[in-house]
Order: C-alpha cells, then structure tokens, then sequence
C-alpha cells in the first residue's frame, strides 16, 4: 500500500476518493452530491446521500449473519460487574429505548443530554438516538451542574438521560443531586428526565419528582426501526470546555463521519472485523465517540468499556489484564495512562503476569507522547507505540500513520505523516508555508474532509472566528509544528505553549522531552512564567518515579543541566520543582495554564475538567515552600 499515492490521491481528487470510501458503507440512498456548499460557502460532503449510524453498527453486521459475535464487552472493576452483549441483545435494548424516546414525543431534528458513567447504557442511549435522527449530547459523568446548565441552554433538550451514580475508585458520585440542581438553574426546562438506576446503595431518598425509569421504559416500549437520516443531518453535539467563556458545541455530521471512522479503522488502525479494539476514552470525549462506539462498531469490532482506572483497578497491571482476558488486538489510549503505569511499575514487573501475544499496536492520542515513555513501553510490552495527533473538531486522525500493512516506519515524537484527506502546511505569522525543520502555525487548506465538524451549534460568527478567520482558506488548528524533510511532522503543543524568552522563541515541548528523559522522572510539564527582565522564563513542574531516592535540589541541578546542554543557555531554565502529581483534565490532559496561572500568582477559575480541585491546594503549597527555600 503506497500511502504517499493515498494522501495525493485524496488531496488532487477530493470527490473521487472519498465516493470510493463512501462505497465501503450502506446506504439506504447513495449520494450523488459529493461536496456541496451550505449557506456560509463551507463545504459539506454527501449531502443528498441518506443512512443510520444505528443500522451500521448495529443491524447491518445481525443482517450479514453476525448477530451472535460479541459487540461490547463491560469491565467495571470498581463495582466487579462484567458482562457481554451479542450484536442482537444489544439490538433489542437500543431498539425499545429509541421506541421508549419515540412515545415521549422525541423525534427526528430534536436534541438529547446524555450525562452518564462508563457503564453500556451510555452507548445504548447514544445509539437510540442515532436510530431515530435525535441529537445527541454526551456530557462527561460527574462535571458540575453548571456545565450541564450550559449545555442545556444552549442545545435546549427534550430529554436528559442519566443514571444514579458514577463511581471514582471506590467512592460512590451521586449524579441525581446535580442533575436536580442543574434542572434548577437552567433556563430551558427539561421536559423528560431518565434515569437508569444502577442500585449500587439504596438510593431513595435521591430520586425526585418527575423521574423516567430507564429499565422500566425500555420493558414497555415497542422496538422501533431505524429512520433514514440526511448525511449533513447532525449526529451529536460534543462541547469543548475553556477555563473561561462559553463552550463550544462541536457538530458532527452524520455520513461523512460514518465513511471517515470507517476509513480510520482500515488503513489508520488496522483492525479486522472481527476482532476486539479497545479505546480507554470516556464516552464524553471526542475518542469516547468515535473509537469506543462509532468506529468500532461500524467495523463490526467488539468494543470494550472500562469503567476504572489505569492503576488503581487494583494496580497498575490492569490495562495489561483486560488486553489479555479479552484479546485486544489494538488499543488507544492517552500517554498519561502509560506515563502513570511506568511511574507505579518502572520495571514492568506487572506486565510480565499478562499473555499479551495477540496485542499487535498501541495508539496513543490526547497529548504528545515524550520519547522516554516511548521507550519504556517498547522495552516492556514490545509492540509498536504509535503517536497521532487530531482534535475534537476533526473527529478522527489527521497526523498519524497508516498501518494496514506492517510498511510503515515510525520517527519517535513525531505525531506521523498527514493523514489522507488534509492537506496540511505549515505557515509563519503572515501566512507564507515554512520550509522543513523550521517552526509555524498547523493549517488545513479547506475543504476539510469528511467526519471533521459542520460548524458550531447556532453560532456560525464563533466558528468563523475561531477556525477560519486566521488564514483565507485554510483551518487553523490553534497548534505549532514542525515538518521535518521525511514529511513527518512534530507537534510542538498549543500556540499559547510556545514561550518567548527575552525575545527568542522557545518551545516548552522541546523541554519537556529533555526533562522526562531524566530517568528519575515520571512526567513533567515546563510552562513559561513571568520574569520582569527576559519577559517569560520557563519552569519545569516534575513528578517523580516511585522509588526514586534523588533529592529535590539535585534534581534540579541536573534538570538544569541538561536543558543547558542541549538547548543551550538561551533557555534560561533555572527552576524544576518536585510534585506528588500534576493537575489534568479527566481525560488526561495535563492542565498547563493553570500551573502557569498558580506560578505567575494570578487569579484563576478553577477549570470544569479538572479531575481533582483538591490538587491546586497541593501545588500553591508548594510553590509556597519553592519559593521560600529558593528565596525567588
């Protein structure tokens, strides 16, 4: 396979190459207008073409003889449930809930909150609306009422299903209490309110007026077929949260979406029908999406939802369990999870318990994957971990590597080749494309692709301004790169993540891979802070190894040295204090803002996706205390 043919093949002639991966799914009407332009001249793909996301992933593979293969297996360690649905049960139950949703007069076109945990009623309520063209919003599982109020105001829903409770480790969250808050505070009113009772406690006196039993609308439902849908038509909603300002609800086509996920699987992922992949995502982001439900099912793989954690479901031998017991061909997962696994386990003693013989790739996303975390894996679990890159916006990859066939060389760092379909430059300030090697602003010349977002819901001056307004033409991704002379190219993190030091630009990213390459370190995170006579220097945040016996001060020292050593003293990094653990976003994301707004002592909000608060605490503690011993 000649991937560089496949990218010019897709990029010189757009609408015959996607056509053709159109034809790899069913239709119920196959479009004959590939691309089209809606009202704002942005292009939409398929857009008299109609299907259902349902149907495809669900009643196509019962048709084609497939009803008996396992399409989802649960693991839920923090409350010992396991169980396996067959393509058919999980048909019965989507089929009565989308009937259930029907008889509470939802219809095609209306919207829907999803707000639950990592349990197989999430997908079923996720999938009930892709049968009837309801569309859907997933909101992560636990955030605060004011973020479900958001959404609500914003997407105005005739139905927010829930369950009783989530649970984090071994400590049981209560979403009914929130959800009744939220209900609350939202201007829009909620006119069905569902409820899966997970009775995980006696949980009564929690319930309140006015409550849709899930199980009990399901058993008196009828079984509803799966309405054809348009292909613009919008499968979901999924919000992107900032520390400040509203969040922005990403749309998500329906056809094009569908072809791209099914593209992705073949030549991204190389997975076979058939076989078992496993996204450890959280169904309220974008990966929960498209690779725990979408992708997989469509490519008639069994799924796997993982309600734990990465190393504490008992220990941090637990990803390595599931892979075994389940046979996971191909994973994907953020490079936190494996960071936070080679921190408990350095030596990889916990692997060595697990018959990982069937395990083929290791996809890692969310974050840039430092080289030291790459090498650790390599030693220990002797599969190829590959690094790709994309965003909620896209939906699926758009840096990465095509691994159908084993003819594919991986440049570690480096987040891979375009992916067929964007055609990405790298652009300086005033918009002219960059040579190799050198550093720019990642753009996409327009059209994007199929699958990637119609826009943002009812605020098309917010997308416009956002995504399309920085270079005619062209999407800008908010991310720096840099494209080596191979064409491989190296994220250097978020634009704001580039950091100017007394006039010489400088990316924390680089110093990051300097900083974890340490072998005393876990992880890291060097943000710029403010310095009154260079502007910004750049401090490392550092999270040791357990185990390791280094003192604070000289690991500093040799922090310090080695970033002298390989940067140089233009980097002007002094300064490397040793934390318990590092702030991030529930799915992963290290929350670098907000260290640098605790370091330069400035006012902050304390960010929605924060999987901790109690962790701010913990660091202007210790900043307190840095800052004292180091008289600075």
């Amino acid at each position: 396979m000649n991937t560089d043919n496949l990218l010019k093949r897709s990029i010189e002639n757009k609408e015959l190459f996607w056509k053709e991966q159109a034809r790899e799914i069913d239709w119920f009407e196959f479009p004959q207008t590939i691309t089209s332009q809606d009202q704002h001249h942005y292009t939409q793909w398929f857009a008299d073409g109609k299907l259902n996301m349902c149907y495809l992933c669900i009643d196509k593979h019962i048709e084609d003889g497939f009803g008996d293969q396992i399409a989802i297996i649960y693991d839920s360690p923090v409350t010992q449930q396991n169980k396996k649905y067959t393509f058919n049960e999980a048909r019965e139950e989507i089929s009565k809930l989308a009937g259930g949703l029907v008889s509470l007069g939802l219809k095609k076109g209306d919207t829907a909150v999803i707000y639950m945990p990592m349990i197989p009623q999430t997908l079923f309520a996720m999938l009930a609306c892709a049968r009837i063209g309801v569309i859907h919003n997933v909101v992560f599982g636990g955030f605060a009422p004011h973020e479900l109020v958001v959404r609500i105001d914003d997407c105005k829903p005739k139905a927010l299903i829930t369950a009783t409770a989530g649970v984090e480790i071994v400590k049981r969250i209560p979403y009914l209490p929130l959800v009744e808050k939220a209900i609350e505070l939202a201007q829009n009113k909620v006119e069905n309110i569902i409820v899966f009772n997970r009775k995980l406690v006696d949980n009564q006196h929690e319930m309140f007026e006015g409550l849709i039993d899930y199980e009990e609308l399901v058993q008196k439902s009828e079984a509803t077929e799966c309405v054809a849908i348009e292909s613009t038509h919008p499968l979901y909603l999924l919000y992107t949260s900032g520390t400040t300002g509203k969040p922005k609800g990403i749309t998500r086509d329906t056809g094009g979406y569908a072809t791209a996920l099914k593209f992705s699987m073949k030549y991204i992922y190389g997975v076979e029908p058939g076989e078992t992949y496993w996204a450890a995502s959280d169904f309220g982001w974008a990966v929960g999406h498209s690779f725990s439900v979408y992708g997989p099912l469509i490519n008639r793989n069994t799924t796997v939802i993982f309600e734990g954690k990465p190393i504490m479901t008992p220990d941090a031998g637990t990803f390595w369990r599931i892979i075994s017991e389940y046979k996971v061909s191909v994973m994907f997962t953020a490079p936190t999870a494996i960071r936070a696994i080679k921190k408990e386990d350095p030596g990889g003693e916990l692997v060595k318990k697990y018959d990982l013989s069937h395990f083929r790739k290791q996809f890692l996303a969310g974050e840039r994957c430092d080289v030291a975390t790459l090498d650790w894996f390599e030693e220990h679990i002797g599969v190829p971990a590959i690094d790709h890159w994309w965003q909620t916006e896209s939906g699926w990859p758009m840096l990465g590597l095509m691994t159908l066939d084993d003819n594919y060389t991986i440049k570690r760092a480096s987040a891979g080749k375009p992916i067929p379909g964007y055609d990405i430059k790298i652009f300086d300030e005033n918009g002219y494309e960059l040579d190799a090697n050198h550093e720019g602003y990642l753009v996409i010349k327009l059209p994007l692709p199929p699958g990637a977002l119609l826009g943002i819901w009812n605020d098309n001056e917010r997308f416009q301004s956002s995504y399309l307004s920085q270079y005619n033409g062209y999407y800008f991704s908010g991310d720096g790169a840099i494209k080596d002379e191979d064409g491989y190219i190296f994220i250097t993190g978020r634009v704001d993540d580039v950091i100017n030091v007394a006039g010489h630009r400088l990316s924390t990213s680089e110093m990051e891979e300097i900083v974890s390459a340490h072998p005393d370190v876990a992880e890291c995170a060097v943000v710029g802070i403010d310095d009154d006579l260079k502007g910004q220097i750049p401090f490392a945040t550092v999270v040791l190894k357990n185990g390791s016996v280094i003192s604070e001060e000289d690991i500093e020292k040799e922090i310090v040295k080695n970033i002298r050593e390989k940067i140089g003293a233009v980097a002007c990094l002094k300064n490397a204090m040793t934390v318990k653990r590092l702030p991030k976003t529930r799915s992963g994301k290290i929350l670098r803002k907000l260290i640098r707004t605790l370091l330069d002592k400035k006012d902050f909000q304390i960010p929605s996706t924060i999987d901790d608060e109690r962790i701010i605490g913990e660091i202007q503690q210790k900043i307190m205390e840095y800052r004292a011993e180091n008289k600075n």
